[in-house]
Formats: structure tokens, C-alpha cells, sequence
């Protein structure tokens, strides 16, 4: 579809309220239930980097604030890091509840099955193939590999709680 056609279909405000201009989208959230197996996947595997750490041990939770930034552009000032992590989009928060990760039973909702809501986040890659044989190696959960079904250019991934994590490379294969 042209630019065009995308602010013609129904429902869409083809020239957004002048109000809205400087909005960033800046986090989407996630909760998980061992925050440990949850950072290294997302700073290990993804190459996150964790922003910001919030306890809350009056309500038994805390927060994790993740981005994939070059490190050197982190303010090292507390309240600097704050301010420059609210003004960025595509930050991850992760929110763990205390005691999740010692119940064995226990489990989040992935949004993939029934009753389906939430579906997945997605990490552009430079190299798709290299960045799949790399999950490979490290032993990471696929949903869809390369090779399966029709759609050959882009793969799914599962993080420690079963979420799927989209992997596309903006160039063509």
C-alpha cells in the first residue's frame, strides 16, 4: 500500500493532532518470572542494556528498564539516566514479582494461545542467518526457525518465559 492508501483506510487520523508531535512511544512491558534467567536472556542473548533498577519491597515487586543503546550514550547521573531513558522509544521493562521464580508451577500467559492476546516484541538484526545460527548455538528456545514454513525471512524466538521474540533484518536476505 502507498502512504496514500495507509492514511485513507478506515479508522486512521490521516494528519495526527499537532499535540501529539513530540510523543515517543517508550516502553512496552513484561512480566517474568525469574528475573535472572529474564536479564541474561535480554542482555546476553539480545544485547540489552539495563537502564534502570526500581524496587518496590513494600508491594513485593521491582522493575528492570532494558534498551538496546550503545553503552557510551548512557548518562552515568542517576537522575540524568532517568530523564534521557524516559525521552527514548523501545525501551523493555521488565516487572518481577518477588517469589515467582521459587514456584514451580507457576507461570505467565504468553499471549499465544488461548484465549490469544499479546503476540510478541521484534529485534531488527543486521544478519538474520548469523544472528539465528548465534541463538542456536547458545541453546535459545525457536518458535520458527528460518526454514520452517513459507515465510524464510524472519524467525521467532522464545525468552525464559515463553514470550516470542520476532527476529527480522531490514535489508532483504
Amino acid at each position: 500500500m502507498s502512504l496514500q492508501e495507509l492514511n485513507n483506510v478506515p479508522g486512521v487520523t490521516a494528519q495526527p493532532d499537532s499535540a501529539t508531535q513530540q510523543f515517543v512511544f517508550n516502553h512496552t512491558m513484561l512480566r517474568v518470572k525469574d528475573i535472572q534467567k529474564s536479564l541474561d536472556f535480554y542482555t546476553r542473548v539480545l544485547g540489552f542494556s539495563l537502564l534502570e533498577k526500581r524496587d518496590f519491597p513494600e508491594a513485593e515487586f521491582s522493575l528492570y528498564f532494558l534498551a538496546l543503546v550503545d553503552k557510551a550514550l548512557i548518562p552515568a547521573d542517576d537522575a540524568a539516566r532517568t530523564v534521557w531513558m524516559k525521552s527514548i522509544p523501545g525501551i523493555l521493562e521488565l516487572t518481577h514479582n518477588h517469589g515467582t521464580e521459587n514456584d514451580a508451577d507457576f507461570a505467565y500467559h504468553n499471549g499465544n494461545t488461548d484465549p490469544r492476546g499479546f503476540g510478541h516484541i521484534c529485534i531488527a538484526v543486521p544478519d538474520i542467518v548469523a544472528a539465528c545460527e548465534r541463538f542456536e548455538a547458545l541453546g535459545v528456545d525457536f518458535q520458527k526457525r528460518l526454514t520452517d514454513g513459507r515465510m524464510k525471512s524472519l524467525a521467532f524466538i522464545k525468552d525464559p518465559d515463553a514470550y516470542w521474540v520476532e527476529i527480522i533484518q531490514p535489508t532483504p536476505l
